[in-house]
């Protein structure tokens, strides 16, 4: 972790060429060294972060006053620190038969700032939870008592998870787990907060800077989506060529135990949606045997979407299961318990994730904890089906082999797509492949769950969802665009984005025939789109080009009248698309 001191001096340093993020920071406390440390830390993950920082103990001022100083500013983020200090303080000017409505108090506020934000802007709100004060009023009694302040702050955090999963353009920050994780005093130094009225101390603010960053980074699609996993000695212990599957240590006795409780954490993260590869020096027959035939394993062959396992070295083979996800190098994680192949392959592949795994199996669990590789702002159902999706995919591009000619291929494939409006059955997927879609993605706009039901009841938007099966499965919800009326005669593609699972299907085609006849039936006679370029999405640099579309200066235009259907191999199965 980096220190504040190295935080501080990258400040210094130039910012011009990053993502630029406006972010507002709003404190009961001071947060100053705060403010900065997550400035810091943006630099750190190529953000430039402008924090507008709102004067001391001015939340309620700046949220409930339309003129106040953070309207104006217009942020992308509110970031939101109400610490457990100042609550205390509330509870203590309480009467006494009021205790217990301390933690309805403060999640009645926490909704009512919310509910003002969401009327004035657009911005994502982020609150920082409360870590744990124990007064020892009441000892062990105060998990019993409700009035007591520990049952109070446990009950607040408590709403706020609630509050949380029933609002999408709520999210929290975790600091209570980082004061679990360092203890008390490493969070909190009463010398620090008498003179300062700083309540975090400078060594913890790295710590919460980079949690906060992490949640900034997802809201920009910066996530982590496929775990690479070496196997000897990091899955199970012992060389499984050398010792055989009878004598590698794996079970609920010594070390073995450490290396069946990482297998169970690797098993949770399949089952949220990432993405889980193999990638071992190793004869594949005998990698794979564990996995077929021990009795303690906890992953399963069927729990890996990519299976690689050869004496090529690791660079190449990582290389390879790139290809065949087709995802970018920094959405990967690769774990290996050998220094050398984790300086071999951070110095190949840069952009790759590679941690520096602790030297004793029993601490690998603890060390990731502590790393939040895996940040994610949204969860759906399709997330359970994605490592299935991905072995799927391989099939067909197996299958794709045998056919010498493509659209005999895609003819074969039985494609069908539903395609309807959004609505409440689709707009957490939609949203979700918003924030992930880096590549395919042409003006690369997120949209959280608030938005898209925004969308969905638009009168001046028209919002397309498209899904897409064959006959070796369903890949479910994969391809997004929303329309926008910009003139009469005209609709201007706000966002496209897609699944790269899906490309070189047709589906490109398939979606403009359908958003082009939609404008040609309801009078409208140009289709206009914008490409916004990243340093993700260059492979759709030329997507308006290739699709027919003519260049009028920064946008593209297709006459609908004119314009002749592309052959896709895609039956249609089109539910109501409102005319909003």
């Amino acid at each position: 972790m980096k220190t504040f001191s190295a935080l501080k001096k990258n400040l210094k340093n130039d910012f011009s060429a990053l993502k630029n993020i406006k972010i507002a920071l709003l404190g009961d406390t001071a947060t100053q060294f705060l403010q900065q440390a997550i400035r810091g830390m943006g630099f750190e993950h190529g953000l430039d972060l402008q924090i507008w920082e709102a004067d001391f103990d001015q939340i309620e001022r700046q949220i409930f006053d339309p003129t106040s100083d953070l309207y104006e500013y217009k942020p992308d983020v509110i970031i939101f620190f109400q610490s457990s200090h100042k609550l205390l303080g509330k509870y203590n000017k309480l009467k006494q038969e009021e205790y217990y409505t301390l933690a309805d108090r403060q999640i009645q506020l926490i909704k009512n700032i919310c509910a003002e934000v969401n009327s004035k802007l657009s911005a994502k709100i982020v609150f920082y939870n409360y870590p744990e004060i124990d007064d020892s009023v009441f000892g062990n009694y105060a998990n019993s008592i409700e009035s007591s302040f520990l049952f109070q702050i446990r009950k607040l955090n408590y709403e706020q998870m609630q509050f949380a999963a029933a609002n999408s353009n709520y999210y929290l920050v975790d600091i209570s787990s980082i004061q679990n994780q360092l203890g008390k005093k490493f969070l909190f130094q009463t010398a620090v907060y008498i003179n300062t009225e700083m309540v975090l101390s400078i060594d913890v603010l790295p710590y919460i800077a980079e949690k906060t960053v992490d949640l900034i980074r997802a809201f920009n699609g910066d996530f982590k989506k496929c775990l690479v996993l070496d196997l000897d000695n990091t899955l199970w212990g012992g060389i499984i060529g050398d010792d055989g599957i009878e004598n590698i240590q794996l079970g609920m006795l010594g070390i073995g135990k450490a290396f069946i409780e990482f297998q169970y954490w690797i098993k949770k993260l399949k089952n949220r949606g990432i993405i889980l590869a193999v990638c071992s020096k190793n004869t594949e027959s005998i990698a794979k045997e564990p996995f077929e035939k021990h009795p303690d394993i906890i992953l399963h062959l069927d729990d890996i979407a990519v299976f690689v396992a050869n004496w090529d070295n690791k660079v190449d083979n990582i290389k390879h299961i790139q290809r065949i996800l087709n995802i970018g190098f920094d959405s990967m994680v690769f774990l290996d318990d050998n220094p050398f192949e984790r300086n071999i392959v951070r110095e190949n592949i840069p952009l790759l994730t590679v941690p520096e795994l602790p030297e004793d199996p029993a601490d690998y669990l603890e060390f990731l904890y502590t790393l939040n590789l895996f940040e994610t702002i949204s969860y759906s159902n399709q997330d359970i089906d994605r490592t299935k999706q991905y072995q799927i995919e391989a099939e067909r591009a197996l299958i794709q082999q045998s056919f010498l000619n493509e659209d005999e291929f895609l003819k074969s494939l039985d494609m069908i797509s539903v395609v309807e409006s959004f609505n409440k059955f689709n707009t957490p997927r939609v949203a979700q492949l918003s924030q992930r879609s880096n590549q395919f993605n042409l003006r690369t706009i997120r949209y959280t769950e608030m938005d898209i039901e925004a969308l969905g009841i638009s009168k001046v938007h028209h919002t397309f969802s498209f899904t897409l099966k064959d006959k070796f499965g369903d890949n479910g919800l994969i391809c997004a665009v929303i329309l926008n009326k910009k003139a009469h005669d005209t609709l201007f593609i706000d966002s496209w984005f897609m699944s790269c699972r899906v490309l070189k299907r047709g589906m490109e085609g398939f979606v403009l025939n359908t958003i082009s006849n939609y404008a040609k039936e309801n009078g409208f006679k140009y289709l206009e789109g914008e490409y916004i370029p990243t340093v993700k999405n260059e492979m759709v640099k030329d997507h308006y080009l290739n699709l027919g579309f003519n260049q009028l200066q920064k946008s593209w235009i297709l006459d609908v009248n004119n314009y002749q259907n592309k052959e896709c191999f895609i039956e249609t199965h089109s539910l109501t698309i409102e005319n909003n």
